[in-house]
C-alpha cells in the first residue's frame, strides 16, 4: 500500500493580514513544543545536528532560530489556521477585558 497524504483543501482560504501576529506567536509556540519535546528526550544543543549524541542547532529560543527554520514554524501555523477556517470555523480575537 502506498501513501497517499489527502490535506484539507485550503486553496480558497485567504489568511487577512491581521492574523500575522497569531502566525508568529503559533510558530513560536510550535517551535517551543518541538523543544520542550527534544530536551525531555535528552536532547541538547549542538552545532549541528547529530542524532547519536542527541544534540542539536536549533534548540535555540525562537528568536535565535535562522529565517529559515521560522519559516517552517510560520508555514506549519499557516496549515493548520488554514485548515480550521476550510472546515468552517471562525477566528476571532476577544476584546481586552
Amino acid at each position: 500500500m502506498t501513501y497517499q497524504p489527502q490535506p484539507i483543501d485550503t486553496t480558497g482560504v485567504k489568511l487577512s493580514p491581521e492574523i500575522s501576529q497569531l502566525i508568529e506567536r503559533l510558530a513560536e509556540h510550535n517551535h517551543d513544543g518541538w523543544a520542550r519535546q527534544r530536551i525531555a528526550d535528552g536532547w541538547q544543543h549542538g552545532p549541528k545536528r547529530n542524532d547519536d549524541r542527541k544534540e542539536h542547532p536549533c534548540l535555540v529560543p525562537y528568536d535565535e532560530l535562522p529565517e529559515s527554520e521560522k519559516e517552517y514554524d510560520r508555514q506549519t501555523a499557516r496549515e493548520v489556521l488554514g485548515a480550521v477556517l476550510a472546515l468552517g470555523y471562525a477566528i476571532e480575537e476577544e476584546p481586552p477585558s
